[in-house]
């Protein structure tokens, strides 16, 4: 059975690009309520940790270095299928590829720097929206 929470990051490089408000409307508009929202910075350790799923793959060394190089925004969204429905507004990881209104199609400048994360399945939100959140901050 699907939940209703999924968790985001708006990467460093649509931080960087100022697009936070613009994504943060095209969530919000995407029918999302956002029950948790911070702008932080991961540490190299942080990165490391987060993507540790990755750590065999030959891009995670760059992936690492990627997210840890500046201010992220880390937020959990609230909506009934909210996983499937999140990975449909941000996209195709290839923003050549992805549709036409996704926050990727509008945000992300390559494959690598695709301007948010999304949780892929709702045991991966609930552990990442953890790994960003105290529980006293998720409404």
């Amino acid at each position: 059975m699907a939940t209703n929470r999924t968790f985001t990051m708006i990467k460093p490089d649509a931080v960087q690009n100022g697009h936070i408000g613009n994504i943060l409307a095209m969530i919000t508009n995407g029918g999302f309520k956002i029950v948790s929202l911070k702008l932080t910075q991961l540490t190299v350790a942080d990165a490391q940790a987060f993507y540790a799923v990755h750590a065999a793959r030959p891009f995670y060394g760059e992936l690492v270095e990627f997210m840890s190089r500046g201010p992220i925004v880390a937020a959990i969204l609230e909506k009934d299928n909210a996983v499937e429905d999140f990975r449909t507004l941000i996209g195709a990881t290839n923003p050549a590829e992805a549709a036409e209104g996704t926050i990727r199609k509008a945000y992300a400048t390559s494959i690598g720097e695709n301007a948010v994360h999304g949780s892929d399945s709702d045991e991966n939100a609930a552990i990442e929206g953890a790994f960003h959140f105290a529980g006293r901050e998720q409404f």
